[in-house]
C-alpha cells in the first residue's frame, strides 16, 4: 500500500524504544538526529580552516580519502584527525561540490586512458614468449614499466629490469610523449647493449611499438590486460621507489 520495500519498511520499525511498539514521532526524532549528526562531520572540516585547507589540496592532488586520513593520524598531528569515510561525505556534501566535480573530471579522464589501451595494434602476447625468457636463462630480457614523477604527475620515469642479474635501467620522460619514450629507451640500449627483449604493460605510449622494434633491434612483449603480476621484476623495483 506505501508502494516501498518490505527492507525500508522494516528498517523503520526498528526506530522505537526498546520494549515499546513503534511510534511514528519518536522515529521521526531518531532520524533527525542521524542526520544533524551527519551533517556535524562534513561541518567539521568546513569549518576549522587549517584542515580544510589541508584536505582539500590532497584532494586536488588526486589523493584517496584513506590516504589523507592515515597522514592526519600518523604525521599531520597538529590538525583535527577526521576518517576517510567522513572525507567521502564532505566531499558530496554543500562544502565539497568543487572538490566532487575535480574528481569527476579525472575519473572521466582516466577512464578515456583506459579505454584507448586495447587500440594496440599487432601486439606480441607474452604468451608467445620463449621458456628460456620465462625460466629467466640468458642476460638482456628486460620487463618495462612506468612511475609517476613528483607530486604533479607531469613527468613520469621509464623502468626497465632485467631479469635474470636484476640490472636496472631509469630514465626520466619530460614532457611525456611517444617520441620521448621512443628517445629514452636509445639511450637505455646504448647503455646496455645486450639488450634483446622488453615485456610491457599495454601503455598508450607504445602504440609504435613495432616501429620500436625495428629502432632498437629488439623484441617487444605485452602483458595481459590487467596483469601486472607477470612482470613481477619491475613491479617489486615499483615497490622499492
Amino acid at each position: 500500500m506505501l508502494g516501498r520495500h518490505k527492507s525500508v519498511i522494516w528498517y523503520e520499525l526498528q526506530k522505537k524504544r526498546k520494549g515499546k511498539p513503534y511510534d511514528a514521532a519518536y522515529a521521526q526524532h531518531i532520524s533527525y538526529v542521524l542526520r544533524k549528526y551527519s551533517r556535524a562531520i562534513g561541518q567539521k572540516i568546513a569549518f576549522d580552516p587549517d584542515l580544510r585547507k589541508f584536505v582539500e589540496a590532497n584532494l586536488l592532488d588526486d589523493q584517496s580519502p584513506e590516504e589523507i586520513s592515515k597522514r592526519l593520524k600518523r604525521i599531520e598531528k597538529h590538525l583535527a584527525y577526521i576518517s576517510g569515510s567522513a572525507i567521502r561525505r564532505y566531499i558530496k556534501s554543500v562544502y565539497g561540490r568543487r572538490i566532487e566535480s575535480h574528481r569527476a573530471k579525472v575519473f572521466r579522464k582516466k577512464h578515456r586512458h583506459h579505454t584507448q589501451k586495447n587500440r594496440i595494434k599487432g601486439k606480441r602476447m607474452i604468451d608467445k614468449r620463449p621458456s628460456k625468457i620465462n625460466k629467466r636463462w640468458g642476460l638482456g630480457h628486460f620487463e618495462g614499466d612506468f612511475i609517476v614523477s613528483g607530486k604533479s604527475g607531469k613527468g613520469i620515469i621509464l623502468a626497465l629490469v632485467d631479469r635474470k642479474v636484476r640490472k636496472k635501467l631509469l630514465e626520466r620522460i619530460l614532457p611525456v610523449s611517444v617520441r620521448n619514450v621512443e628517445r629514452a629507451l636509445m639511450r637505455m640500449k646504448k647503455r646496455y647493449p645486450e639488450m634483446q627483449t622488453i615485456t610491457f604493460d599495454n601503455d598508450i605510449l607504445f602504440l609504435e611499438h613495432k616501429r620500436l622494434e625495428k629502432i632498437l633491434g629488439i623484441k617487444i612483449y605485452f602483458c595481459h590486460p590487467h596483469a601486472p603480476y607477470e612482470k613481477p621484476s619491475v613491479e617489486n623495483l615499483n615497490k622499492d621507489l
